[in-house]
């Protein structure tokens, strides 16, 4: 016998279907719930609810969705899965080096399974946490996952519950901590049945996606816990060490304790401590401010402001967002306050944006990346950073975000250099959202003169798979080598969380050189397209440890100065150190 429980509190009758069209009534148990317990279903049953009499349609907390977001529903016994982590526990996030990864393409096999095959590598790379692109039932078999509709259901295609349960067992057997990306400011078009049993949306607000999530007006009380629960479920029954909460700024919330802190306050109590990690744009720091300070107590938030003044200095781009950077003082402002802009004037959004992160704050509590899905697959072809840069520039900026102040993060296939691109891919089986899709993302890039793959094409899934034979072959080989040193240097000496402004950062706009002094570590980064000497100031450097493989040959070092070729970096210990 298993009870069944469902909110849908328009209706005035629902059943549950069952087997071949069976129905059990279920009986209002108040504030909109509805229960029955039948005696024909179990773990392994599909089952479906009735509203008014009307077609069956999935669970909105359905487990499990074999047949794709439109088919029934399946009962899960989670009890019933075999761990072996019970040894392990959480470390803090502040020792963390994060790799995103995208199951479908992570493997050949594009599924959970397959991508356990892979994690001997990403121990040997020296990671010790990977972050999941969103896994919850989405349409189709090929996506990334932001177009979800089942937020409770692990994606069938990629081995559903017990395939995800596998490869999170299997990353604690290898001491990798799990963050899973989960979805909460909107949900896809394509098989979105919540609407039809409450008032989950509200029309009071908008995203960029569609109608938003109904947080603060009535009713909204069973779609909030719809939220919590949700982000709880995959702390507890799947074992996970913390999650990445998409595009916070896109979640609109008025109500006095917002749904990011009610989700936060919900997670604080397990043991061992798990990790709450959020995307923003608003580069608004009460994200990280902790509960005492008057922010929402998250434990860190993606440095997008990092990023772009990385990617802009290298590769030259100023479109979209990329002209508000450039400078390498904006490299250095983001190395010592996380934000370039704290409240200072943006070109592209003009006005001014953002504030300062405060004194004291940590820069573990921000992650710094070169790469990641956004910055890639939203590109018209989906470019990675070797794909715009040269290899010794790719090196040294893979130096300057090893080594920074925050804790850093990987996307896949970065450390070897990745041949394939990653590129915005769907499989929507409605015919006018493909079409809509498609013609949309050719509209969007319309104004940059590059061929826009077509997302629903299977071949943009497939060319954005990786080519793991790559890393065997130079100059693959030594980007991976350059990787495994640098994440060796940073989990044994370079990790501390400091304060940001006890980051020293010195600079010359005009010679385009960087020397980056943590206190622990130095690094010392030529970015421009010359050969420089660089200066040392009398506390950088002691000695250097290593230099970037493809121009170590052309380092030279003197007393108080490094010559470095262009794209060169070496690191060493600090002389205060």
């Amino acid at each position: 016998m298993t009870r069944l429980d469902v909110w849908a509190p328009n209706a005035k009758r629902v059943e549950v279907v069952a087997g071949e069209g069976e129905r059990y009534p279920m009986e209002l148990a108040g504030d909109g719930w509805w229960w029955a317990d039948v005696a024909s279903l179990g773990p392994g049953h599909d089952y479906r609810f009735s509203l008014d009499g009307g077609d069956g349609l999935p669970d909105p907390r359905s487990q499990w969705q074999p047949a794709g977001v439109h088919g029934p529903s399946r009962i899960v016994d989670h009890s019933a899965f075999s761990w072996t982590d019970g040894a392990w526990s959480t470390f803090p996030l502040a020792d963390a080096v994060l790799y995103e990864l995208h199951i479908g393409t992570f493997s050949p096999e594009g599924t959970f399974d397959g991508a356990v095959g892979y994690l001997d590598h990403l121990v040997d790379l020296g990671v010790n946490a990977v972050e999941v692109m969103p896994v919850n039932q989405f349409p189709g078999s090929r996506g990334w996952g932001y177009d979800g509709v089942d937020l409770y259901a692990p994606q069938h295609e990629y081995g559903g519950p017990d395939g995800f349960k596998r490869f999170v067992d299997a990353c604690h057997r290898r001491c990798l901590a799990v963050v899973l990306d989960v979805v909460y400011n909107h949900l896809g078009p394509d098989g979105n049945h919540l609407g039809v049993f409450g008032p989950y949306f509200t029309d009071r607000y908008s995203t960029p996606w569609g109608m938003a999530p109904n947080l603060d007006g009535p009713e909204s009380d069973n779609v909030r816990a719809f939220i919590v629960d949700n982000a709880l479920m995959w702390l507890r029954d799947y074992h996970v060490d913390g999650l990445r909460l998409d595009a916070t700024h896109a979640i609109v919330d008025m109500s006095a304790l917002h749904i990011i802190e009610e989700l936060v306050d919900a997670v604080r109590p397990l043991e061992p401590s798990r990790w709450v990690i959020a995307e923003s744009d608003r580069n608004d720091p009460r994200l990280v401010w902790t509960r005492e300070n008057g922010g929402y107590g998250l434990d860190a938030q993606w440095s997008d402001d990092f990023h772009h003044s990385l990617h802009a200095a290298l590769t030259g781009e100023r479109q979209g967002y990329y002209a508000d950077f450039g400078p390498l003082a904006d490299i250095a402002a983001a190395l010592r306050n996380a934000y370039v802009y704290d409240g200072r004037y943006s070109v592209f959004r003009r006005r001014h944006h953002g504030r300062p992160p405060g004194a004291g704050v940590p820069g573990t509590r921000f992650l710094g990346y070169l790469q990641n899905h956004d910055q890639i697959g939203n590109r018209a072809a989906g470019e990675r950073s070797g794909h715009l840069m040269s290899q010794p520039h790719v090196e040294a900026a893979a130096a300057l975000v090893l080594l920074s102040p925050f804790v850093p993060m990987l996307f896949q296939g970065e450390e070897w250099g990745a041949s394939s691109p990653f590129q915005y891919f769907t499989d929507h089986r409605d015919p006018r959202l493909a079409k809509a899709v498609s013609e949309g993302r050719k509209r969007e890039h319309a104004g940059f003169g590059a061929d826009v793959p077509d997302p629903q094409d299977p071949t943009t899934f497939e060319r954005s798979k990786l080519d793991w034979g790559e890393r065997e072959r130079a100059p693959h080989s030594d980007l991976l080598w350059w990787h495994r040193q640098l994440i060796e240097v940073r989990r044994s000496s370079a990790r501390s969380a400091a304060d940001l402004d006890s980051t020293h950062v010195a600079w010359d706009e005009g010679e385009r050189w960087l020397v980056v002094d943590r206190g622990e570590i130095a690094v010392v980064a030529n970015v421009g397209e010359k050969s420089v000497r660089v200066p040392l100031p009398a506390a950088a450097m002691r000695t250097v440890t290593a230099a970037s493989p493809s121009t170590r040959d052309a380092v030279a070092v003197h007393d108080d100065a490094v010559d470095l070729a262009p794209g060169a970096a070496v690191f060493g210990p600090a002389a205060a150190g």
